[in-house]
């Protein structure tokens, strides 16, 4: 019972990382890529992601808790998983301590991020808007706290959904294996360039 469990909670855990988590993360970086394209246009998606219906529930049943329990899970499996060099091999087992590793930086970016643009916002009466970002990345320490924030979470989701397509049966040969590790990298690299460039628009408006 308690192995079946956790078989259950494992796979809950790759799949959220993907639905909705990784949608998430990537409709989140292509509205903050529209700072690059100047203030109004980001004020403008901002606003309108802002007045949706029932956002409150929506961002807690979607994105709050799926994060939550994946995080709490994840710092589970980093302390308890152990390396396996014969069924993958160097490289794929320096993804998954990388993959460890960015989870624990995303534990801490995360909640520092919602607090800075939810909590502390919410007590202070501010809009979430072009204004609050720039103000935030306008310090050197922490546009490059972003920066590692945001790379990690792109690469912790691309290479989740690697393992995300293991995990569920859909890539099972080696050269399937090899194709989607390609496919993952493009992901990584285009995902990536979209969080890093609005960051670099937000603290020196370029």
């Amino acid at each position: 019972m308690a192995e079946q469990r956790e078989f259950f909670f494992r796979r809950l855990h790759s799949l959220l990382g993907v639905v909705p988590i990784g949608i998430f993360l990537v409709q989140h970086l292509f509205i903050n890529h529209l700072a690059v394209y100047g203030e109004e246009k980001f004020n403008a998606a901002a606003n309108f992601m802002h007045e949706l219906p029932f956002v409150l529930v929506l961002e807690t049943l979607v994105i709050y808790l799926p994060i939550l329990f994946h995080a709490i899970l994840g710092v589970y499996i980093v302390f308890t998983s152990r390396y396996s060099t014969r069924r993958y091999g160097f490289f794929r087992n320096w993804m998954f301590a990388i993959q460890r590793f960015t989870g624990i930086v995303l534990v801490i970016f995360i909640a520092w991020h919602v607090f800075e643009t939810r909590v502390q916002v919410g007590l202070g009466n501010v809009d979430v808007n072009y204004s609050l970002m720039e103000g935030i990345l306008s310090s050197t320490p922490m546009f490059w706290f972003y920066v590692v924030g945001v790379l990690s979470a792109v690469f912790h989701f691309a290479n989740g959904l690697w393992s995300f397509l293991v995990t569920w049966g859909i890539t099972q040969t080696p050269k399937s294996q090899r194709v989607s590790t390609y496919v993952c990298l493009v992901i990584f690299l285009a995902v990536g360039y979209l969080g890093v460039r609005s960051l670099i628009a937000f603290a020196y408006g370029v």
